[in-house]
């Protein structure tokens, strides 16, 4: 039997810094260990004792239960975390029940794994906050690496990317208040590093040369475009 292992109070809320992660695979096991790392307190549940061996002593708390059971996520007081993440993929029916009861709760923030479109849809459908395909993002923010002279790209809603690519040589050896980057290209940089250096913010005033690294902001066909730039 699941047992409230936060030991609070009836009716106390989780610690503000606190996220339940549901489902300790490979995407959510990583997921929670980073959280553990930033300082982030961590209730993991699975339904495999192996799994949840594996990870007794490395989160804050980790409990095998069944997910898919309203009354195991209230004993253990998942109704009163403010983020959940459903890191379940193989499994779509645990997936989706999961995610279905912690909607019912109505409080926490839900990110929840899916593995396919019609997965990503069907969680959509319910009204999760955040739908993840992980390997279908990696995916496409490799490709964007592989096909252009990009260093790291990051793609936002309303095809809006920043990127981090090298200066092309127009951009190079004079301010940037003078290039008109902006009203040619449709782009902006935000961030420039210099070799051996760290990262800061633009000025007009900022001279770009060969060796620095930069951050370009824009839509992504004139994001990737400027890049391609010789």
């Amino acid at each position: 039997m699941a047992k409230n292992i936060f030991s609070r109070p009836a009716g106390s809320a989780a610690q503000a810094d606190s996220v339940v992660v549901i489902g300790l695979g490979r995407f959510g096991g990583a997921l929670a260990l980073e959280l553990e790392a930033q300082g982030t307190e961590v209730l993991g549940i699975d339904a495999s004792e192996e799994i949840v061996q594996s990870y007794n002593g490395r989160l804050t708390h980790v409990v095998r239960a069944d997910s898919t059971k309203e009354e195991v996520l209230r004993q253990l007081s998942v109704h009163e975390f403010d983020r959940a993440v459903v890191g379940i993929g193989t499994d779509i029916e645990a997936s989706i029940l999961t995610t279905s009861r912690l909607l019912t709760f109505k409080k926490p923030q839900i990110w929840a794994k899916a593995i396919s479109e019609p997965h990503a849809e069907i969680l959509a459908q319910l009204g999760v906050d955040h739908v993840i395909r992980p390997e279908h993002d990696m995916g496409k923010r490799v490709a964007h690496l592989v096909r252009g002279s990009l260093l790291d790209y990051v793609e936002f809603e309303d095809d809006f990317v920043m990127i981090r690519t090298s200066p092309p040589r127009e951009a190079q050896d004079r301010p940037l208040g003078v290039l008109g980057l902006r009203d040619k290209y449709g782009i902006t940089i935000v961030a420039v590093k210099r070799p051996g250096g760290i990262w800061g913010h633009t000025t007009a005033q900022t001279v770009l040369y060969e060796e620095d690294q930069i951050i370009v902001q824009g839509s992504k066909t004139q994001a990737e475009r400027f890049s391609n730039l010789t």
